[in-house]
């Protein structure tokens, strides 16, 4: 802590807990503690740590051929590309390595296709983005942000967006209207704003109110996709499928930075070559641990397990007997408690104990606790971890 302290960027403001070790949905700090995992690299170990047909495929691919760059092809990435596009049903994927550089290609995407298909005029293309939206730390994606940490002092900002409230499709429909809007970007649950999950209905109008003027729908599903909230992808709750959809985090397990953008011909085959790219994106490693990481989702059930768990992780923390549970929301593993101020004491705190208590946690925006394990959590192993929770928040009652 004290080298990360003097040598590194002072940018995140860590729990002081030093892990050293993760297997499954345990991490073991440099004093051999055991700590239940309830933040899973926000959303990145959804298979749990280290799985082992994970590692086994990156360290496989490693050793075989880790980097050509894509001035040449390599022997996996058509695979990848053929699995991704059957499994959630696109013409193509366009392959980048982090969460952000995935957002940003669908926005350069969606300005291509507004000039190119649309028509819209050059330089005029609008992209319409939710209130308490967050897709990353770019420069064009702080931009678009409504939380001064992320914006302040950045400036000049990348033009070209609306804001808009989330969860509201009458003030959606009305910006809509105008003909220089090319896409609508959301995160189908705010997971970093504090897990908002909005009214039953709302993508599916938002989808077919982008169909009716000829808008595409962009999903950033780098957190709330591949099991997290119960479903595949948490658009599939109401049977959405985006025009754009942008994955990243548990892709790779939490082994590898790997992300991707999917879309239809129409889309993605506006950008010709030379236009877009990066050098580590579609590599064989980051080919052959992704699709691992996929064969562990389906093949172990875990966007199943994700909807039980979940449910039960809500049930069971909606019946604590606390002053400072304010409210507990969510969908099948990605949860948040909202926490009331009590003595002095704020959801640091808490998180504060739960690491003394053997679990770990991280508040977002000072009042919410966001519980997210892998999804390969068992009953017994969740309930052990509720006891924890609950017997936390009981130590904050006197």
């Amino acid at each position: 802590m004290a080298k990360e302290d003097k040598f590194g960027a002072h940018n995140y403001h860590p729990l002081p807990v030093v892990l050293a070790k993760g297997k499954g949905i345990y991490v073991w700090d440099v004093e051999g503690k055991k700590y239940f995992d309830f933040l899973s690299a926000y959303s990145a170990v959804n298979q749990g740590h280290c799985h082992p047909k994970i590692t086994d495929a990156l360290t496989t691919q490693a050793n075989t051929l880790a980097l050509t760059s894509r001035a040449f092809y390599n022997n996996v990435l058509g695979d990848w590309e053929e699995y991704m596009t059957k499994l959630f049903g696109y013409d193509k994927m366009l392959p980048m390595n982090s969460g952000a550089e995935a957002d940003e290609t669908a926005l350069k995407l969606t300005r291509k296709w507004a000039y190119k298909v649309k028509g819209i005029p050059a330089n005029e293309a609008k992209i319409i983005v939710c209130d308490g939206n967050f897709h990353g730390r770019t420069i064009t994606i702080v931009s678009m942000s409504s939380d001064p940490d992320a914006y302040n002092d950045y400036g000049p900002y990348t033009p070209g967006f609306i804001h808009i409230p989330f969860n509201d499709i009458e003030r959606l429909e009305q910006e809509l209207k105008n003909p220089n809007v090319a896409g609508f970007l959301v995160e189908p649950i705010q997971a970093e704003a504090g897990v908002y999950v909005p009214d039953e209905g709302y993508l599916r109008k938002a989808a077919e109110l982008c169909k009716k003027y000829n808008v595409l729908f962009i999903a950033d599903e780098v957190q709330t996709g591949l099991g997290r909230t119960g479903k595949l992808l948490a658009c599939d709750h109401e049977n959405v499928k985006p025009d754009i959809l942008i994955l990243g985090k548990a892709l790779s397990g939490g082994v590898y930075p790997v992300s991707c953008v999917l879309a239809n011909d129409e889309i993605m085959l506006t950008i010709k070559p030379g236009e877009h790219g990066s050098t580590y994106g579609g590599n064989p490693i980051a080919a052959k641990v992704a699709m691992a990481a996929l064969d562990v989702i389906q093949d172990e059930k875990l966007v199943e397990n994700s909807q039980q768990m979940g449910e039960i992780f809500r049930r069971e923390m909606k019946a604590v007997d606390s002053k400072m549970i304010e409210m507990v929301r969510g969908k099948g593993l990605l949860n948040a408690v909202a926490v009331k101020p009590n003595n002095g004491k704020t959801a640091w705190d808490v998180c504060l104990r739960l690491k003394e208590n053997g679990l770990i946690a991280k508040p977002t925006h000072e009042h919410i606790i966001r519980f997210t394990p892998p999804l390969i959590i068992t009953e017994p192993e969740l309930m052990e971890a509720i006891e924890i929770i609950k017997k936390t928040f009981r130590e904050f009652e006197d």
